[in-house]
């Protein structure tokens, strides 16, 4: 069950860099919220301390409950949807005793460690109609309870981790490039019924989102507000900054014009208080933290190690893109938390669990190289 290692195997990079963006998170979000940062401190140490004892536990043992995980996941988000707690117009939350977290988060992880498992199994039939079926099927159902909860940005992030870990599982080049040219005009077909008003696809908050983000002077004080003070106070950062936790009057966070500066608009705060240096330290990090990942799959002993870790390494990046393409206003409003730096103890524990998952792929690598 448990992976004997040497110190010097560790993946001390990979580690260094998630401290660093930790440590980031910590700073801002003390300065957004000053009575959330100790929570945050709080979730980063045993964030840490769980990664570790994952890291040391054989992930070939683990995913070898692939299908209670899957139960499990299936039996949050529908607890979810039957029990849980409203907050911001959506039913994201649930509450088991004292502890309130967010099911759709542990989704993505729970997801990852299902499918590096039942796609290792059926490696060799991949390709075949009956188990990509199997896959699409699989993945719908919880696709289904996040997207209904209503949470958009969520469910397009677990659609862009199901494609990477099916690619790094194997799946043919021609079915890959069969897949974009669907996509393609898909995606085209709907985005023009997303524009159509009473389309009944998205709710309304969420067709206005997009609707702000084509025409943003037209919402200017409704939907596209927050994005818009968003890249206001990191434009004032200029290269410097302002300083952390400044006493300016003309901050734009100091003046509560940043919305959920602590979670969504993180990297707003960030961007006023760090300046372009500290904007660009956050993206060379967590663009560092994705391509660790990928070096781990590459070394992976296993197809199942190659899924987790290309998996974490996908979401890690494009959650990242998606966070900070928001705060900069080059994507419509979402609400995805930046990996490691926002506030939100469901998120940070999800991505510590999945990086324990990581660096153990990488002890095995190293062990398998050495016998």
């Amino acid at each position: 069950m448990f992976t004997r290692f040497r110190l010097r195997d560790y993946d001390y990079k990979l580690i260094l860099m998630i401290l660093a963006l930790s440590v980031i998170g910590i700073l801002a979000v003390g300065s957004a919220e000053p009575s959330l940062q100790k929570k945050q401190c709080v979730g980063v140490i045993a964030g840490f301390v769980i990664m570790f004892i994952i890291s040391v536990v054989n992930y070939s043992w683990v995913i070898k409950l692939n299908w209670i995980m899957y139960a499990m996941n299936l039996g949050l988000l529908l607890g979810v949807k039957f029990l849980g707690d409203t907050g911001g117009g959506a039913q994201r939350w649930l509450e088991i005793g004292p502890l309130r977290f967010q099911p759709s988060e542990t989704a993505k992880i729970l997801l990852i460690l299902f499918f590096a498992q039942f796609i290792m199994k059926y490696k060799e039939k991949l390709n075949t109609v009956p188990v990509l079926a199997a896959c699409v099927i699989l993945i719908l159902a919880p696709w289904f309870l996040i997207w209904k909860q209503p949470d958009l940005s969520t469910s397009i992030v677990l659609i862009i981790v199901f494609c990477i870990v099916m690619f790094a599982g194997g799946i043919s080049w021609k079915l890959v490039v069969g897949a974009i040219a669907f996509a393609i005009p898909a995606f085209a077909l709907l985005i023009a019924l997303i524009l159509q008003p009473d389309n009944g696809l998205l709710e309304g908050y969420q067709g206005n989102r997009i609707l702000a983000f084509i025409n943003p002077e037209e919402y200017a004080d409704e939907e596209a507000y927050q994005q818009l003070n968003s890249v206001t106070a990191i434009a004032s950062g200029q290269l410097n900054g302002k300083g952390y936790q400044n006493n300016e009057i003309s901050s734009v966070k100091n003046g509560n014009f940043l919305s959920e500066a602590q979670t969504d608009f993180i990297f707003a705060v960030i961007g006023e208080e760090f300046g372009f240096k500290g904007c660009l330290l956050v993206i060379v990090l967590i663009m560092g933290v994705a391509l660790e990942c990928i070096s781990v799959a590459r070394k992976a002993k296993d197809t199942a190690g190659v899924i987790i870790a290309a998996g974490m390494g996908g979401l890690i990046a494009f959650q990242g893109f998606f966070n900070i393409g928001v705060a900069t206003f080059i994507l419509p409003n979402t609400g995805l938390p930046l990996p490691f730096v926002s506030y939100g103890l469901t998120s940070v524990m999800s991505l510590f669990i999945g990086m324990g998952f990581v660096l153990n792929v990488r002890l095995q690598a190293n062990k398998s190289y050495s016998t």
